[in-house]
């Protein structure tokens, strides 16, 4: 018998103990022993949790309990849960967690400490999508050329009603916030920091790239406006929020943004609170991993499967080498990312004025690959849309800063990266 205690007894970690004890003949079968749910740890001991084990509110109770074989740690936050799990990994228990930020800024020092003790991560990123097994195991014969991911259901279901039903992002976030798919302080998913964690998670897999979030560029969808959505539609595009690995030489790109991407892409069809994955590798070429990224079942799914692995000794190194990767492949920074662009801001209505602006860009290098003109309530002023051709971030930056002052452009202008 192998026994398992619960760090948060929260949504994910009460359908961890339900199904752990619903579906206990097929996990023990497929396990080849019985796994029990010995004790779990919640913050508020008088909250109804839905769930017959017992409960404590000292996570040490867990931490230092003989008979727990696995620690599964479901709490959220960075350091409390690091130093938790680490006392677990120097006790000789194995550890699953669902925890992206803990990973996203400790998965280094945790795979050092943990060495040949289990530490398991598949629900940490999308959800249910067995994505790190992918990494970690079915492409390990393979190069990794590039990442993307859509990895927060709150945002694509934003911008699956913007995009199908024309809402306004004010008036769908409101609604994302009553549906629970928001949270009050919305800027963790709508800003990119989430996906941004779990994009780190799936470079250090891939490319052996220790990076934390302040090291990579983070945009969320904030900004985007009906205007956008209806620019995209008639070039051929739809908008997402993806998570972007790329390799470029000896360099790798990891950046989160809001995206225009061709409509016949497999990823561009996934809409709602769905996550999706593709990884093009130098053997296998392109592959996506698609399914539910949130949700107690989904992600509880996840944790067993890590719970299942290590009873069976399929468990393997934490981060997929059994020994250093030298990959000699560095982090770009952001100046040295390289894309297409989509650019929208308003100007006067005459002529002379795309003139100014063409040769504002021309200054940078920058050419325009298609453009837009529609109207404005204000008959002086038009909305100019464009795209450019493949440019260096820097230089983009460089050359907003100078539209953003010419006397023809009227208030700030609007970004968005392209990936064909």
């Amino acid at each position: 018998m192998v026994k398992i205690g619960i760090l948060g007894v929260g949504t994910v970690g009460a359908s961890v103990a339900n199904i752990l004890e619903d579906n206990a003949d097929i996990i023990e079968a497929r396990a080849g022993k019985k796994i029990v749910v010995q004790s779990g740890v919640v913050k508020n001991l008088s909250k109804d949790r839905g769930v017959s084990i017992k409960l404590s509110d000292d996570p040490m109770d867990v931490i230092n309990d003989p008979e727990i074989d696995i620690v599964v740690e479901l709490m959220g936050g960075v350091e409390e849960p690091y130093a938790l799990v680490k006392k677990a990994l120097e006790n000789g228990k194995a550890v699953v967690t669902a925890n992206k930020a803990l990973l996203a800024y400790h998965r280094y020092e945790l795979q050092e400490i943990a060495g040949d003790i289990p530490l398991m991560y598949e629900a940490s990123t999308a959800g249910g999508i067995p994505i790190i097994g992918a990494l970690r195991n079915g492409l390990s014969a393979n190069h990794i050329d590039s990442i993307k991911g859509i990895m927060n259901g709150t945002c694509n279901y934003m911008l699956t009603k913007m995009i199908n039903e024309g809402a306004q992002y004010d008036d769908i976030l409101k609604e994302s916030q009553e549906l629970g798919y928001a949270e009050a302080d919305p800027t963790f998913d709508v800003g990119g920091f989430d996906a941004s964690h779990k994009l780190l998670i799936l470079a250090s897999i891939a490319y052996g790239i220790d990076a934390k979030p302040e090291d990579i560029l983070i945009e969320g969808i904030e900004n985007i406006t009906q205007t956008d959505v209806a620019f995209a539609k008639e070039f051929g595009y739809e908008i997402k929020l993806l998570g972007i690995a790329k390799k470029v030489n000896d360099g790798v790109e990891l950046r989160v943004h809001a995206t225009m991407i061709p409509q016949e892409s497999m990823i561009a069809k996934v809409d709602g609170v769905m996550n999706a994955v593709t990884v093009v590798g130098d053997r296998v070429g392109e592959t996506m991993y698609y399914g539910p990224g949130a949700g107690g079942d989904a992600t509880a799914s996840a944790v067993i499967a890590d719970i299942v692995d290590i009873v069976r000794g399929y468990h393997g190194p934490m981060l997929g080498y059994k020994k250093g990767l030298e990959s000699g492949l560095k982090l770009l920074s952001r100046d040295e990312i390289e894309t297409e662009y989509y650019i929208r801001l308003e100007v006067d209505d005459k002529s002379g004025a795309l003139a100014t602006i063409t040769s504002a860009l021309g200054e940078f290098g920058i050419s325009i690959a298609s453009m837009l003109q529609k109207p404005t309530k204000d008959d002086a002023i038009a909305k100019l849309l464009f795209t450019t051709h493949t440019c260096k971030e820097s230089k983009m930056q460089e050359a907003i800063k100078v539209l953003n002052n010419l006397e023809v452009v009227h208030g700030n202008l609007a970004m968005m990266r392209i990936e064909n």
